[in-house]
């Protein structure tokens, strides 16, 4: 489970009930929200949240280092709470869901230094593709 909302209450960052009832639908494993969905499910709990109101909070959350604007294939921006848990993306090729997965070994130490062209490598992305089971059948 992520651990957003006890983060966010640790940095002091001032909770209105809209920004908790987003942070809230952001929390949890395997989260990849778009926006229209963060507002759909806000909404569920807070009818008068605007869609402005989230689209803002989500930013102020990338902003913050909080979550992760993940874009996958051209497809809708996602947001994964899952910030600071090391952890690389599993993407359905047809229907687009993001599974987070947590492989083994260093990616960092896998990529050989003549092939980092002077580069000091600081973070990498790695998106695993292929079928979800539902796809898949």
């Amino acid at each position: 489970m992520s651990d957003l909302l006890e983060r966010l209450r640790g940095r002091g960052w001032r909770l209105t009930a809209q920004r908790r009832v987003v942070a809230e639908v952001l929390d949890g494993d395997h989260v990849h929200y778009t926006a229209d969905e963060v507002h759909a499910l806000a909404a569920e709990r807070l009818p008068e949240i605007s869609r402005a109101t989230v689209y803002n909070t989500l930013g102020e959350l990338v902003t913050l280092g909080e979550v992760i604007e993940v874009t996958t294939d051209g497809r809708a921006k996602r947001y994964d709470p899952n910030a600071h848990h090391a952890h690389q993306h599993l993407v359905c090729a047809r229907c687009g869901t993001i599974r987070d997965v947590h492989p083994s070994g260093d990616p960092l130490s896998d990529l050989p230094a003549q092939e980092r062209y002077g580069f000091a490598v600081s973070a990498v992305e790695v998106t695993y593709r292929g079928l979800c089971p539902d796809c898949a059948t």
